[in-house]
């Protein structure tokens, strides 16, 4: 049997002739991969959002179907055109089009173009690396903007919102681990606990951080922010933030409109950063990566992940479209 006519297990996405989408573990072979000059052996993926909406049969993420999803994946290259890249070698790879309309990492091989493509971090093991995953970088992105506007540990506290999904709450953790003053918004009281255990010093409801009156300013609290959920938190938070601060926004499950008022830029100097990971250039890529494997690298791993098999993908995909998944979860995929 040559390579390209390897059988690997994988999660595969499928249209019915009515316009339905099912999803199954089946079997694809190597030679039914995209082109790309690294061919790498997945030994963990993660689930993200945009994995359950790819495995949905989401329009906005992937188009072309049958699809195997995954926009995360770390594991050995097992072929390699590249100079960069040699069989053996431990890589990751996040973002870019893998998972959307390029099959991803619910599946035990890849094919990527050597661009999208990170060597692994010392200090990181495979499944360490997917407990980061997009959402990790995601939050590591965020930080690193912070500190780039020169918000530091000490000059106040930091509003992280969404704070039980996954960019969330490893952001508390890394803001946390480094000094900073959390406080972490989330709408699911059972995260609490979870929240303060990974460094929050104070948990608000969903409730607290919104204004039905919709003032042009509120009170002046916040430092800085990672917002993750946009809309009407975002709006609150950026008219909460004091004068010079800067508010990251990384996600839109709350919506995709933003309500607001000139004022908090003019009056307060704040600074909106939008937080783009699928397309971030290399060199910052491999800058935090580097980080999350050093000092961002967080000390509650275990406790603020599941380890999962393909097979129990499913479940697990209906549970995050329902708001119910806290953390992360990481896909163990099958030895050989």
């Amino acid at each position: 049997m040559t390579q390209a006519d390897t059988p690997f297990p994988a999660m595969i996405v499928e249209e019915t002739a009515d316009g339905r989408f099912t999803r199954r573990i089946g079997t694809k072979t190597v030679s039914e991969l995209p082109d790309g000059e690294v061919l790498i052996k997945v030994h963990y993926s993660s689930l993200n959002y945009k994995d359950a909406l790819s495995a949905t049969g989401n329009r906005g993420v992937t188009r072309r179907f049958p699809h195997t999803p995954g926009i995360d994946a770390a594991g050995e290259v097992a072929r390699s055109s590249s100079n960069d890249f040699q069989v053996g070698d431990a890589v990751l790879v996040t973002g870019y089009d893998l998972g959307m309309n390029t099959s991803g990492g619910f599946g035990r091989y890849i094919r990527v173009p050597a661009a999208w493509v990170v060597p692994m971090p010392g200090g990181l093991t495979f499944q360490q690396s997917m407990v980061f995953g997009t959402a990790g970088f995601t939050a590591g992105l965020s930080i690193l903007k912070l500190e780039q506007a020169g918000i530091l540990p000490g000059d106040g506290e930091i509003l992280v919102t969404g704070a039980s999904g996954g960019v969330g709450s490893l952001a508390v953790a890394i803001l946390a681990g480094s000094g900073y003053s959390v406080v972490a918004a989330s709408g699911k009281p059972q995260a609490r606990e979870l929240l303060t255990t990974l460094g929050a010093k104070e948990v608000l409801d969903r409730a607290a951080v919104t204004d039905p009156k919709n003032k042009p300013l509120l009170p002046g609290r916040f430092t800085g922010v990672i917002d993750t959920v946009g809309g009407d938190i975002l709006s609150f938070a950026i008219r909460s933030t004091r004068y010079g601060g800067t508010v990251t926004c990384c996600g839109n499950a709350a919506s995709a409109e933003l309500h607001i008022t000139v004022y908090p830029f003019i009056l307060r100097g704040i600074s909106l950063i939008g937080i783009d990971s699928a397309e971030c250039p290399m060199k910052t890529r491999r800058a935090v990566w580097n980080r999350l494997a050093a000092d961002w690298k967080i000390a509650h791993m275990k406790r603020i992940c599941a380890e999962i098999e393909l097979a129990e993908l499913d479940q697990r995909i209906a549970a995050i479209l329902e708001g119910r998944l806290t953390g992360r979860c990481v896909v163990r995929l099958p030895n050989d």
